[in-house]
C-alpha cells in the first residue's frame, strides 16, 4: 500500500499554502531591512522621489487603461464561457498588476539606499541590492503559487479555470509593452543625444531624460520583469495541471502545485545565503545560491513524488522530469551567459569590432545572437526528447503513453519555474544596482562608487539576459503542453477527431500565420520604441537649444517634460500587439478550425522562442560591449560611441521586444484553449 494511502489530499493542497506564507513572511522580513538603511542625502533622496513620482505617475496613467479592460474581459468571459473563468481571468489579472506594483516600489526604496552603501564598498551593496530584488523574488512567485492553490481547491477542473493564464499573460504584456516601450525610449534618447552628440556621461543630471531614464529601469526591468516571471509562473503550472486532469489520476494533479512549494522552500533558503561580507566576484555567491536552491529543490521533489504518489516506476519518472527541468535552469545560465558576459569571448569580440565602426559592431552582435540559438536548441530539445521518453515509458499498461510523455515535459518546465524565486532575486538587484548608479552620479558621489555600481550593473546586465532566457526556455516546453491539451480539448468539445498532419491546408496555414506573428510584433514593438525615443529627442535636442545653460550646470532641465513624454508614448503602444496576440487564434480558429489554430500555436512557438531568445543575447551583448570599454578606461572615445550605438540599438531588442514574445507565446495558446467553443469552420473543405 502506498504511503500516501494514509494522507489526505487536504495536507498535499495545504503544504503549498504554508509555503506561500513563509516567502511573503520573509519577502517582508528583507522589505524591513532594506527600509531600516540609510537612505543617503537629500539630495539623493530629492532624486529617488522624482523617480519613484515618474514611476508611479506611469504605472497610474497605464492602470486607468488597463483596468477598464480587465474587468470588461473578465465579464465577457465570464458571461460566455463560465463563471470560474470570468472569477479565474480577474485573479490572474489583477495579481499580475500587484506583482509589476510591488517590484516597482522595493526597486526605488532599495536604489537610493544602494547608491548610499557605495561607500561601505562592493559587498554591503550588493547585499543590500540583492536583499532589494529578493524581496521582489519572493513574493511574485508566492502569489502565483498561492493563486494556483486556491483557484485549484476551490475548482477542482483546470480547464474551468483556464482564464487565468488570460489574465497574467495579457496584463503582463501590457505591461511589458508600456514599461519596455517607456525604458528603452528614455534609454535610447538619453544615449543618444547626451553620451554621442553632447559628449556627457550617462546618468549626468544636466541630461533633460535622465529621469526618465531612472523611471524606466523600474516600470520596464522590474515592474515588467517581475509581472512576466509571475505569468510564466501562471501558465507553465496551468499547462501541467491541464495535462494531468487528461491523465485522470487526482494524485498526479496536485503534483505541479508541490513542484511549485518545493521551489519556493528552495528559493528562500538560497537568498539566505547572500550577506554583506567583502567579495571580489559578483557573480560567485550568486551561483552558490542558486545551487544551494537547485539542491534542496531536487530533494524536495523526491520527498514529495515519494509521500504522494507512492512507490512505482511512474513517481521514479516524474521525480525525474523534474530533476531535467533543474538541471536545465543552470544549462541555460551558462550558455546565456556565455554569450553576454564581457568576461567571454563573444562579447570581447564585439568590443574589439568597435575599433572598424558601427556596421562592424552591430553585425558582430547579431551574428553572436544568433550563434546563442544553437547551444539553446540544444538543450531544450535534449530535455523534451529525455522528460517525455523517461515519462511515456513508464505510462500504465493501458493508458495513453503520449500524455504521460507530454505531462513530463511539462513538469521539466514547471520545475524550472519553480526556481523562479531565487533566479528573480538574482535578475532584480539588476535594475537597482542601474537606479543606483544613476544616483551616484547625479549626485558626484566620485569614480570610486560609480565603480561599484558598474560593477553590478555588469553583472545585472547578465543576470537579466540569464532570466530572459529562463522565461523563453519555460514559454516553449509549457507550450508544448498547452498545444497538446488543446487539441484534446477541441476534440472533446466537437466530438471529432481532426488532422492535424501536414497533408492538411489548414495546418499549413496555421504555421505560415503563427510563425508570421511574431516577427510582426518584434517590428510593432522596436518601431514603437524608435517613435517614442524620437519625440524624447526631439525634446532634449529643443531644451539644449533654448537653454544653453543646461550644459555648463547653470540651470536645470526640465525632467518633468521628458518623463510625460515618454509616458504618453508609451501608452499609445500598448493595444497593437495585444491585439493580435488575442484575435489571432480566435479568427483563425472560426474561418479555419481547431486544426489551423494548432498550426498557428506551434508556428508561433519555433520561431518565437528562437527569436526572443536571439533578441534577448544581442542586446545584452552590445551592452556589456559597451560596459566592457568604459571598464577599460576609454570613456568618450569613438570606439566608445560606436559601442554606446550598439547599446542603443540592442535596448529595444533586449528589454522591449523579446521579453514580450514569450508572453505573446504563452497567451496565443490560452486564449486558444479558453475559447475553443468559438472555433467553428466557416470555410468548406478546410
Amino acid at each position: 500500500m502506498a504511503i500516501s494511502d494514509f494522507i489526505s489530499v487536504s495536507t498535499s493542497q495545504l503544504l503549498p499554502l504554508v509555503a506561500v506564507i513563509a516567502s511573503f513572511a520573509v519577502a517582508a522580513g528583507f522589505a524591513a531591512w532594506v527600509t531600516k538603511q540609510k537612505p543617503g542625502t537629500k539630495e539623493m533622496r530629492a532624486i529617488s522621489d522624482a523617480v519613484k513620482e515618474g514611476a508611479s505617475a506611469f504605472l497610474a496613467r497605464e492602470m486607468k487603461v488597463i483596468i477598464p479592460v480587465a474587468i470588461g474581459l473578465s465579464v465577457v468571459i465570464g458571461f460566455f464561457i463560465g463563471s470560474s473563468n470570468g472569477i479565474a481571468f480577474a485573479v490572474g489579472a489583477a495579481l499580475s498588476a500587484v506583482a509589476g506594483i510591488i517590484s516597482l516600489k522595493i526597486t526605488v526604496k532599495a536604489a537610493v539606499r544602494s547608491a548610499h552603501s557605495t561607500k561601505k564598498g562592493l559587498g554591503s551593496t550588493f547585499a543590500l541590492a540583492f536583499r532589494g530584488g529578493a524581496t521582489v523574488g519572493l513574493s511574485v512567485p508566492a502569489m502565483a503559487l498561492g493563486a494556483m492553490a486556491v483557484l485549484y481547491i476551490i475548482y477542482p477542473d483546470p480547464i474551468s479555470i483556464a482564464g487565468v493564464g488570460i489574465g497574467a499573460s495579457l496584463i503582463a504584456l501590457f505591461i511589458r509593452i508600456g514599461g519596455g516601450i517607456y525604458t528603452k525610449a528614455a534609454d535610447m534618447a538619453a544615449d543618444l543625444v547626451g553620451k554621442v552628440e553632447a559628449n556627457i556621461p550617462e546618468d549626468d543630471p544636466r541630461n533633460p531624460a535622465t529621469i526618465a531614464d531612472n523611471v524606466g529601469d523600474n516600470v520596464g526591468d522590474a515592474a515588467g520583469m517581475g509581472s512576466d516571471v509571475y505569468e510564466s509562473y501562471i501558465v507553465t503550472m496551468l499547462a501541467s495541471l491541464l495535462i494531468a486532469a487528461l491523465i485522470g489520476f487526482p494524485d498526479i494533479v496536485v503534483y505541479p502545485i508541490l513542484v511549485g512549494a518545493s521551489g519556493i522552500v528552495a528559493s528562500i533558503i538560497g537568498a539566505a545565503t547572500i550577506n554583506s561580507r567583502k567579495i571580489k566576484d559578483v557573480m560567485k555567491p550568486l551561483n552558490v545560491a542558486f545551487y544551494i536552491s537547485a539542491a534542496v529543490a531536487i530533494a524536495l521533489n523526491f520527498i514529495f513524488a515519494r509521500l504522494f504518489l507512492g512507490e512505482s516506476d511512474l513517481t521514479y519518472a516524474l521525480f525525474g522530469a523534474t530533476v531535467i527541468g533543474v538541471i536545465l535552469v543552470p544549462v541555460i545560465q551558462k550558455i546565456t551567459d556565455n554569450f553576454t558576459n564581457y568576461k567571454y569571448k563573444p562579447v570581447n569580440e564585439i568590443a574589439e569590432a568597435a575599433k572598424w565602426g558601427y556596421a562592424s559592431l552591430t553585425l558582430m552582435g547579431i551574428i553572436q545572437g544568433m550563434r546563442s540559438t544553437g547551444p539553446f536548441m540544444i538543450a531544450l530539445v535534449v530535455a523534451i526528447i529525455v522528460s517525455f521518453a523517461l515519462c511515456s515509458s513508464a505510462a500504465p499498461e493501458g493508458s495513453d503513453p503520449l500524455l504521460y510523455g507530454i505531462f513530463g515535459t511539462s513538469l521539466t518546465a514547471m520545475a524550472m519555474l519553480s526556481l523562479a524565486g531565487i533566479v528573480l532575486s538574482i535578475d532584480a538587484f539588476g535594475p537597482i544596482a542601474d537606479n543606483a548608479g544613476g544616483i551616484v552620479e547625479m549626485t558626484g558621489m566620485g569614480e570610486k562608487n560609480r565603480k561599484v555600481t558598474d560593477e553590478i550593473d555588469a553583472v545585472g546586465n547578465t543576470t537579466k539576459a540569464i532570466t530572459k532566457g529562463f522565461a523563453i526556455a519555460s514559454a516553449g516546453l509549457a507550450a508544448l503542453a498547452m498545444i497538446q491539451a488543446f487539441q484534446y480539448e477541441a476534440a472533446e468539445y466537437f466530438h471529432v477527431v481532426f488532422d492535424y498532419s501536414l497533408s492538411n491546408p489548414s495546418v499549413i496555414v496555421g504555421l505560415l500565420v503563427g510563425g508570421l506573428i511574431p516577427f510582426i510584433i518584434t517590428g510593432q514593438l522596436i518601431s514603437g520604441v524608435s517613435r517614442a525615443a524620437f519625440i524624447l529627442i526631439d525634446e532634449i535636442r529643443a531644451q539644449f537649444k533654448k537653454n544653453p545653460g543646461i550644459l555648463t550646470g547653470k540651470t536645470k532641465p526640465d525632467y518633468a517634460k521628458c518623463v510625460d513624454i515618454a509616458t504618453v508614448a508609451s501608452i499609445k503602444e500598448l493595444w497593437k500587439t495585444a491585439s493580435i496576440a488575442v484575435a489571432a487564434p480566435i479568427v483563425l480558429g472560426v474561418l479555419l478550425g481547431p486544426e489551423a489554430v494548432a498550426g498557428l500555436l506551434l508556428g508561433a512557438v519555433v520561431t518565437g522562442i528562437f527569436l526572443a531568445y536571439h533578441l534577448a543575447n544581442t542586446g545584452g551583448a552590445w551592452d556589456n560591449a559597451k560596459k566592457l570599454i568604459e571598464m577599460k578606461g576609454e570613456r568618450g572615445t569613438e570606439e566608445h560611441k560606436v559601442a554606446v550605438v550598439g547599446d542603443i540599438i540592442g535596448d529595444p531588442y533586449k528589454d522591449t521586444a523579446g521579453p514580450a514574445l514569450n508572453t505573446v507565446i504563452k497567451l496565443l495558446n490560452t486564449v486558444a484553449i479558453v475559447f475553443v467553443a468559438a472555433f467553428v469552420t466557416i470555410i468548406p473543405g478546410l
